[in-house]
């Protein structure tokens, strides 16, 4: 048995809602329809009312308040509704785990899931798709800190940034964060292409065959370490990994992202 399956056989996996399930469900589905979600996400009053919080904050810059949920879909499109549905799902169904700042990590997955999403209009992938996988890709350190507080310790030292927490976790227990995430994804069915992009996105060029969603998240994380970014971060990035996405590195500088642009879910 593997270093992770060894892991997985005693670690207490956080149960989905039946609405995240149902949506969840909708990824697959190609004739998913906004009047679907809706009708989905209405059977969970708080789930809707965070929706309509987030909906008529300062950060989508909306003209008019929202009122209704089928409002907020018009206005925001029902992929952007289902991804912010989903992560506030998912960031309820994680209790604190000591030692882990909890505001800090979901801020930090938030503006993952933003680079994740910018990077994937360059790259030509499914934005949406990335900005989840982004969104999850830490969650994997949350079951770790649950099954192994003490390691968390250690994880967590100064610095942190996301290849050195890789590395210690590796050192730890022969896996990483973002590796418990991928089998995460999978106990909860997600798509094979974010279980995919998960996979491998602690080091998407030493896979068999070079994963585009990897590699998009891979840069995503990368970025969401600076919590004052500038455009100067992109010829940080390993080029290999830019290279292998054909991605721009002058549309990347000209279109990088403002950091007060990402969702902010830490207060739902």
């Amino acid at each position: 048995m593997s270093d992770l399956a060894a892991f997985f056989e005693t670690a207490r996996l956080p149960i989905m809602s039946e609405v995240s399930q149902s949506l969840v469900r909708t990824l697959n589905d190609p004739d998913a329809t906004a009047s679907h979600i809706e009708t989905i996400i209405s059977k969970d009053p708080a789930l809707t009312a965070n929706l309509l919080r987030l909906a008529n904050s300062a950060q989508f810059g909306l003209s008019r308040q929202v009122l209704s949920l089928d409002h907020a879909i018009t206005m925001l499109g029902m992929s952007r509704i289902r991804s912010l549905a989903l992560s506030t799902s998912i960031s309820t169904a994680f209790p604190t785990v000591p030692g882990l700042d909890r505001k800090a990590f979901w801020r930090y997955c938030m503006a993952c899931a933003g680079y994740a999403q910018w990077l994937a209009g360059g790259a030509g992938l499914d934005p949406q798709q990335a900005w989840l996988s982004g969104m999850m890709l830490r969650l994997g350190e949350l079951l770790i800190g649950q099954r192994a507080p003490e390691s968390l310790v250690e994880i967590e030292a100064q610095p942190t940034p996301a290849r050195v927490r890789w590395e210690r976790e590796h050192q730890l227990f022969g896996f990483d964060e973002v590796q418990v995430t991928a089998v995460l994804a999978r106990h909860w069915k997600f798509p094979d292409a974010i279980v995919n992009g998960l996979q491998s996105a602690s080091a998407p060029m030493t896979a068999d065959v070079f994963d585009k969603l990897s590699g998009v998240v891979h840069l995503a994380a990368l970025l969401a370490d600076d919590p004052s970014p500038t455009p100067d971060l992109v010829s940080e990035l390993p080029l290999p990994v830019i290279q292998a996405l054909a991605l721009d590195r002058h549309w990347m500088v000209a279109r990088f992202p403002r950091a007060d642009s990402f969702v902010d879910v830490t207060d739902l």
